[in-house]
C-alpha cells in the first residue's frame, strides 16, 4: 500500500534569526508559529542578553516582509513581573506589529494546567499565555471545530442579537433554527503544558502547535520558527506535511532540535 502522506522539505539553520531571515525571499512563508523570549523569565544558556525590543521590533518587521498575503504569525508570550508590575512587553509587540502592517486577526489564550508554585506570589497565579494571531490581510482559516452541547435542539434565530440600548431584536429571523453538531472552537484554548525534559527551559506542547498548524495552512505550506528553540514547531510540520524553516542561535538547542526533528519518522 502506497503512503500518500506529503514529504516535508526542511531547512535548519544555526544562527541569528534576523541574519538568517535576510535570505528568505519576500512573501515566501505562509505561516509562523513561534515563541520568543519572554523578557527575562528563562534562563537560555547565558543568551538573555541578546534579547530586547531593539530584536523583537527587527523580527516582527522581517516576518511581515516575508510573509504571504493572507498568511499568518501565531506569537506564544507573556511578560516578566518586575518590582510588582508585569512589564507589558506582548502588548507593545502586538501594537508593533500593528504598526508595522500586521491585522491584529484574534489575541487567542493558551490555558496551562499546571502553575508553578510561588510562596512570595502576591497576585492571582499565572495560568495562561497570549497567542497573538497576526495576520497579513485576510487569513486563510480551517477553524478546528468541536462537538455542540446543546446539538439537534432549536433556537431563535435572533438569540443572542441585541440593539445598542440592549435590548433583544425581535424585528427579524424569528424563525428557529437547529442547532448543529458541531461548532468553531472558541480561542481560550486548554492544552496541558509540555513535559519539561531538561533540553529546554520553555517548550511549548506539540499539541498546540499542531492545532495553529492546521488552522492557519495548508499541506505543503511553508512554515518559520524563528525561535526553534528544541524543534517542536518543526517535529509538528514533519508530522502534518508541511515545510518548516528552523532557525535557532544557542547551538546546543539546535542539535537537540535537529536530532528530534531527524528522529521523526
Amino acid at each position: 500500500m502506497s503512503n500518500n502522506k506529503p514529504t516535508s522539505k526542511i531547512e535548519l539553520h544555526h544562527g541569528d534569526c534576523l541574519e538568517v531571515m535576510k535570505e528568505i525571499p519576500d512573501g515566501s512563508v505562509d505561516l509562523t508559529v513561534t515563541s520568543p523570549p519572554y523578557d527575562n523569565i528563562r534562563k537560555y544558556n547565558g543568551n538573555n542578553a541578546l534579547w530586547g525590543e531593539h530584536v523583537w521590533k527587527g523580527v516582527i518587521q522581517e516576518l511581515f516582509r516575508l510573509t504571504k498575503d493572507g498568511g499568518v504569525v501565531v506569537w506564544i508570550v507573556g511578560d516578566a513581573t518586575i518590582k510588582g508590575s508585569e512589564t507589558g512587553t506582548s502588548f507593545k509587540q502586538a501594537l508593533w506589529a500593528k504598526e508595522r502592517g500586521f491585522n491584529l486577526h484574534d489575541t487567542m489564550i493558551w490555558q496551562k494546567n499546571a502553575i508553578p508554585y510561588d510562596p512570595k506570589c502576591e497576585r492571582y497565579w499565572q495560568a495562561f499565555e497570549y497567542m497573538f494571531v497576526f495576520s497579513k490581510g485576510k487569513p486563510k482559516c480551517n477553524y478546528i471545530k468541536v462537538p455542540c452541547k446543546h446539538a439537534g435542539k432549536r433556537k431563535p434565530n435572533n438569540y443572542g442579537q441585541r440593539r445598542p440600548d440592549g435590548t433583544l431584536r425581535t424585528d427579524r429571523h424569528q424563525d428557529s433554527r437547529r442547532i448543529q453538531a458541531t461548532k468553531v472552537k472558541d480561542n481560550i484554548w486548554y492544552v496541558p503544558n509540555a513535559k519539561q525534559n531538561g533540553c529546554h527551559p520553555a517548550s511549548y506542547p506539540e499539541q498546540l502547535v499542531n492545532d495553529h498548524i492546521l488552522s492557519w495552512s495548508n499541506s505543503g505550506d511553508t512554515v518559520l520558527d524563528p525561535f526553534m528553540g528544541s524543534g517542536t514547531t518543526g517535529v509538528a510540520c514533519k508530522n502534518l506535511g508541511r515545510n518548516f524553516i528552523g532557525i535557532e542561535l544557542d547551538r546546543e538547542y539546535f542539535e537537540i532540535a535537529k536530532k528530534r526533528i531527524e528522529d521523526t519518522k
